[in-house]
């Protein structure tokens, strides 16, 4: 018997006159490949109930659909029949589809990085050059009346209710890593505050530079998965990168070279933004993942070695 989201599928297929073909990933949403009647392909994305809502997902849409058309290499989206974009299910989820991006991811998470360090360098400045093209162009963008994504502004990463959650009281955490965890919290949230008082750069950021969602397309590289997308600082979208590199022996190297592809000295910063993003992740495990996975300690281990690192 099918699972209540493969039906989902084939019903949110049939709406794109197309044919589920494989499950992709199901994370925060279920994506499928879609083969569509022309031949092509196409992602088509399940939302996950009540994580984003309809006008959010709307706006993610109308972003990257402008972005494609002033040739960023994202997915644009692909539109309904009737010329919408965002389909309701009878179960009442929503569904979308955008343009199948035909590459490999650079790497995944918890594996080291494949190549040469000097590949990786270049990898990194590669994609501090992408990020900076993003921004800029976001910037050049005149949003529509009703756009709406979230915040990872100072709430939405260190206040009271983070947008992923209160990590800070992780269950798996020691009393005295909830501690290190909380005061974590209490100096980013400071540091940020003056970031923006300063005039950091803020604007809309894809906000999940992870190397799943970093493709490549031959010499070149593109972005996929803006769900998690809004406004936030820009420095944010560089320690998301570097998030992952916690491990890797070029740790220091790679993160130079994304900055230098990007265009900022600004160490200090960059290194808060990607503390800021270790824990937010580590908030992201707890409503997610089975209370046993071996991820809740990992995120913590990896938490309690850049507070170490960052803060001393």
């Amino acid at each position: 018997m099918a699972t209540m989201t493969e039906a989902e599928a084939r019903a949110a297929a049939a709406l794109w006159q197309g044919r589920v073909s494989r499950l992709i990933v199901a994370r925060e949403n279920a994506v499928y490949e879609m083969a569509l009647p022309e031949g092509t392909c196409a992602a088509l994305r399940l939302h996950r109930t009540g994580y984003q809502d309809a006008a959010a997902i709307r706006s993610e849409l109308w972003w990257c659909a402008e972005l494609a058309a002033l040739g960023l290499p994202v997915p644009a989206p692909l539109p309904l029949p009737d010329g919408e974009h965002l389909a309701t299910l009878a179960t009442g989820r929503h569904a979308s589809a955008v343009r199948w991006l035909d590459g490999e991811a650079i790497g995944a998470a918890g594996r080291p990085l494949a190549h040469s360090t000097p590949a990786q360098i270049d990898l990194h400045v590669r994609l501090g050059q992408l990020l900076r093209r993003l921004h800029e162009t976001s910037d050049r963008l005149t949003l529509p009346p009703g756009f709406s994504r979230p915040r990872w502004d100072g709430d939405g990463l260190m206040g009271e209710a983070p947008l992923w959650g209160r990590f800070w009281e992780h269950p798996a955490a020691s009393y005295e890593r909830s501690s290190a965890l909380l005061a974590a919290r209490v100096l980013l949230r400071s540091a940020i505050d003056r970031h923006a008082k300063a005039g950091g750069d803020f604007g809309l950021i894809h906000a999940d530079v992870l190397r799943e969602n970093i493709l490549r397309i031959g010499p070149d590289l593109a972005l996929i998965d803006f769900d998690d997308s809004g406004f936030g600082f820009r420095l944010y979208d560089l320690g998301t990168v570097l998030s992952q590199n916690q491990y890797e022996p070029a740790r220091d190297d790679l993160r130079d070279a994304l900055m230098a592809g990007y265009g900022t000295q600004d160490v200090e910063m960059v290194e808060l933004f990607t503390l800021a993003r270790v824990l937010a992740s580590v908030g992201w495990t707890m409503p997610r993942l089975a209370p046993d996975d071996p991820i809740h300690r990992s995120h913590l281990a990896r938490a309690d070695m850049v507070i170490r690192r960052v803060l001393g």
